[in-house]
């Protein structure tokens, strides 16, 4: 039988490798302009960011500070709380495995390659068909790992090494341990709590019920009954280690939940919350004066209505006399300028201003238009007819 084992070394030259791959894809990409290159440069950096951290925790597995006691009463302690809550015996379960030698040995390969090869194959499902929930998921498997990472300094032994609980090193007597063959106990060995093989299995599962519509989604809950089943079975982890898979759900789902909400509220804020108050009143005030500035170069001089008809009445006298006649009897001085002349102010107004100021002081006649009282309607020839 092949033994497995993926240490923390192969783990970083692994690690290496890809995020050389993903540097020389970056530089083809800037180079060629090829959108190509600029997949297998993510695909790559992704790849390389999860492989680093399984890479650090394998390493500070392997590097920690070993208390063979510590870890050791720990795991009683475990123990003897899942005897006080009334949990199923693990070492019960185990000897109902024990007398079927192929099933124990697939068990063993399940527990020592499975859960890395379908968590990168999970991602990669994500990243080519649902990017958009992949770097959701990238981001809590992270987070995960680094949980367990910090953990991984708290040393807790495995139920294979705990006396009193009877069970058998299944990978130790078929020769497939993922420790090496010998009897001993290494640093990485105690680190059962928490389990990221139920961990790992227990997001692979939620993010495809979560992410696919067929109904043969749910088949997906079987991979973590099945992971549970062969951590347990094998002796490596309690059942309290899968507490840990219980609090990612409760991550994966609030992350989901409150995710939108959030962003809502945070809306919803924003939009009812008062405009910013300005620096002072000086800022202010020329902030008005600029807005109002095209609004008084435009607006035309007001002149009083009186003005314009005393003017016009003096310039019609004058072009009157100019032409040796006068003014008609009852008619007003203004009346004798020809029509259609442009009454001008003395400032230089424009003459549609003036226009629109006279209309406004002294009313003109219009064609089917009664004259006002008070006023003639002014002749159209000399004759006054």
């Amino acid at each position: 039988m092949l033994s497995v084992k993926f240490t923390w070394l192969e783990a970083a030259i692994a690690t290496g490798l890809v995020l050389a791959v993903a540097v020389v894809a970056a530089l083809a990409r800037r180079r060629s302009g090829s959108p190509r290159f600029g997949v297998i440069a993510v695909f790559a950096r992704e790849a390389g960011m999860l492989l680093g951290l399984f890479a650090l925790w394998t390493y500070a597995g392997s590097k920690s500070e070993v208390s063979l006691a510590e870890a050791m009463r720990r795991a009683a302690w475990i123990w003897h709380a899942e005897r006080d809550i009334g949990l199923p015996s693990e070492a019960a379960l185990q000897r109902v495995f024990l007398p079927h030698q192929l099933l124990v040995e697939a068990l063993n390969w399940y527990y020592a390659v499975l859960h890395f090869p379908v968590l990168i194959g999970c991602l990669v499902w994500l990243f080519v068909w649902h990017r958009g929930e992949y770097w959701r998921v990238r981001t809590l498997v992270l987070l995960f790992t680094a949980v367990s990472l910090l953990v991984q300094f708290i040393p807790v032994a495995p139920p294979r090494l705990l006396p009193l609980t009877g069970m058998t090193d299944t990978g130790l007597t078929y020769g497939q341990s993922v420790y090496g063959a010998h009897a001993g106990i290494d640093a990485d060995q105690l680190s059962a709590m928490p389990s990221i093989h139920i961990g790992w299995a227990l997001l692979v599962a939620v993010v495809v019920v979560a992410t696919v519509r067929s109904r043969w989604r749910w088949v997906a809950l079987a991979y973590p009954v099945l992971t549970t089943l062969a951590v347990v079975v094998t002796a490596n982890h309690f059942w309290l280690d899968g507490a840990a898979a219980v609090l990612l759900v409760m991550a994966f789902g609030a992350q989901r939940v409150a995710g939108p909400g959030y962003r809502a509220l945070a809306g919803a804020i924003r939009r009812s919350g008062p405009a910013p108050a300005p620096a002072d009143a000086a800022a202010v005030a020329d902030a008005t004066a600029v807005a109002d500035a095209p609004a008084i170069a435009e607006a035309p001089e007001m002149v009083a209505a009186g003005a314009i008809t005393a003017r016009a009445g003096a310039r019609g006298m004058t072009a009157a006399a100019g032409a040796g006649g006068s003014p008609e009897p009852g008619q007003s001085p203004g009346a004798q300028a020809a029509p259609g002349a442009h009454v001008r102010t003395r400032h230089g107004s424009r003459p549609c201003a003036a226009r629109a100021v006279g209309a406004r002081a002294t009313p003109r006649n219009r064609a089917g238009r009664r004259p006002q009282a008070g006023h003639e309607s002014p002749s159209r020839d000399p004759g006054g007819r």
